[in-house]
């Protein structure tokens, strides 16, 4: 699970566990916000955490946010997610901004990319070909799709990726896995 910091906001955060992680990376940083790319509990799992520990509000996209407020992430279908959700969940955090398609976090658009969640976003900066793309995309083994068991809509992040892959990036920030650069034609070939 990666944790991203973009100028003065932190992106995701892990699960419960790596609040501590954290804690020691950014001490002494000034720090303004918390974005969560999506409300799985592996990335709004320190989020209570760090903001306590900061001092900082959370954001989120508009569709996660109570999810996130209440620690009931959406599931996909089928048995397997529904043995999941049994798991305990991190601890809910408050959201103080709903983040929509369009709106500016340190230097990067807001994406609505739904599929792997409600409200999953994502953060794309244009001049440089940036993009955070938290689990719309996963590069575990391989780049790929996320898998359809931890997946709220399958089609719908379907129709994400090849978004995201029209994109072009140069550069890709993975919720898991290593970053890939200096490949920006490689997400669409695997839409292909």
């Amino acid at each position: 699970m990666n944790v991203y910091l973009v100028e003065d906001v932190l992106v995701d955060s892990g699960t419960p566990r790596a609040a501590g992680r954290i804690f020691r990376q950014l001490r002494g940083t000034p720090l303004s916000a918390h974005v969560v790319t999506h409300a799985h509990p592996d990335h709004f799992g320190s989020s209570r955490a760090v903001c306590e520990e900061f001092g900082i509000p959370l954001w989120a996209g508009a569709k996660d946010a109570e999810a996130i407020e209440t620690a009931t992430p959406a599931r996909a279908p089928g048995r397997l997610p529904a043995l999941l959700a049994r798991t305990p969940m991190p601890p809910p955090c408050p959201v103080a901004q709903h983040l929509g398609e369009g709106d500016e976090v340190a230097g990067f658009t807001v994406l609505e990319v739904p599929g792997h969640s409600p409200g999953h976003i994502a953060l794309w900066r244009e001049s440089d070909g940036v993009l955070l793309c938290g689990d719309v995309f996963l590069a575990l083994l391989r780049v790929g799709a996320p898998p359809d068991f931890l997946t709220w809509d399958r089609e719908l992040n379907r129709e994400s990726m090849r978004r995201l892959a029209a994109l072009r990036p140069r550069l890709v920030l993975f919720g898991h896995g290593k970053p890939l650069r200096e490949e920006p034609d490689r997400l669409a070939r695997l839409l292909r």
